[in-house]
C-alpha cells in the first residue's frame, strides 16, 4: 500500500522529499488553478520560473510572461495568475511564462521527484482518479503564503487525501496528512464560506478579486492533469 503525506510549505519540503514519489503542487488562490484552467482551454504549455528578473529575461526573447506578487499583476507584464487571463484564444496554442508569489517557487523546490503535477478543485477527480493508478507514495505540497501555512491549500490536500485513502489502495501516518484530512470534512459542505476569515480570501477581496476566489474553488471545471515535463507544464 502506498503512502501519503502533507507538506503545509515549500520551506519544509526537504523533510519530506523522496525520489520515487510524485509531488502534487498546489497554490488554490490562484496559480495551480490557473495553470490547469489554461491548459484546459488551449495553452500550449505553462513554464513556470522562480523570480520575476527570469520572466523578464524570456519576455525580452519574445514569449508571452505572466508575473505576479502579493496579488497583483507585476508592472511590464499582460498579466499575473487570475484564471480567466487563461481563458481566451489570444492565449491559445501558446507558450507562457509564469511566476507567481507561491506557486512557481513549490514547482521549484519539488523539481527532483520522480513527476510532479499539479492540483487545483477544478481538476480534483480526474486528478484523484489518475493518482489512484500510479502505484507511487504521493506528496501533497502546498505552496502556502511565502513558506507560511494556509488554510484553502490545506483543505485541497485534505480532498486529495481521503479520496486516495478511501480508494483502498493508500494510507496514511502523516499527522498532516490526517490533520488535512479533518479540515477538509469541516470545509467540504461550504468551501466558499468555510474561508471567509482565511488571510488569502481577505487579501484579494480587497483587491476585488472575489469572482476568482468562486471560481477557483469550484469542482471539476477544469478536468486536465497538468505534468512537469523538462521545464513545462504541459497536459499529460
Amino acid at each position: 500500500m502506498n503512502n501519503i503525506e502533507v507538506c503545509f510549505t515549500p520551506n519544509n519540503y526537504s523533510l519530506f522529499h523522496n525520489n520515487d514519489s510524485i509531488v502534487v503542487v498546489i497554490d488554490i488562490l490562484r496559480a495551480t488553478s490557473a495553470i490547469c484552467t489554461a491548459l484546459h482551454h488551449g495553452v500550449k504549455e505553462i513554464i513556470p520560473v522562480a523570480t520575476v528578473e527570469e520572466a523578464r529575461i524570456y519576455q525580452s526573447k519574445g514569449f508571452l510572461a505572466a508575473a505576479e506578487r502579493n496579488g497583483e499583476v507585476i508592472e511590464g507584464f499582460a498579466f499575473g495568475n487570475s484564471p480567466f487571463s487563461y481563458m481566451g484564444d489570444e492565449v491559445k496554442d501558446k507558450s507562457i511564462v509564469l511566476t507567481t508569489t507561491n506557486g512557481t517557487q513549490a514547482v521549484e523546490v519539488a523539481r527532483k521527484a520522480h513527476q510532479v503535477v499539479i492540483g487545483s478543485f477544478l481538476n480534483l477527480d480526474v486528478l484523484c482518479e489518475w493518482l489512484s493508478k500510479q502505484q507511487r507514495d504521493i506528496i501533497l505540497l502546498c505552496a502556502g503564503w511565502k513558506n507560511k501555512f494556509n488554510i484553502e491549500d490545506t483543505i485541497f490536500a485534505g480532498a486529495v487525501a481521503q479520496k486516495l485513502q478511501n480508494s483502498g489502495k493508500f494510507s496514511s501516518t502523516c499527522d498532516s496528512a490526517i490533520a488535512s484530512m479533518y479540515l477538509y470534512e469541516r470545509a467540504a459542505s461550504n468551501l466558499f464560506d468555510f474561508l471567509q476569515s482565511s488571510s488569502h480570501r481577505r487579501r484579494l477581496e480587497k483587491l476585488h478579486l472575489e469572482k476568482d476566489i468562486r471560481y477557483c474553488l469550484t469542482l471539476n471545471t477544469a478536468p486536465v492533469i497538468p505534468v512537469l515535463s523538462g521545464n513545462s507544464l504541459i497536459r499529460l
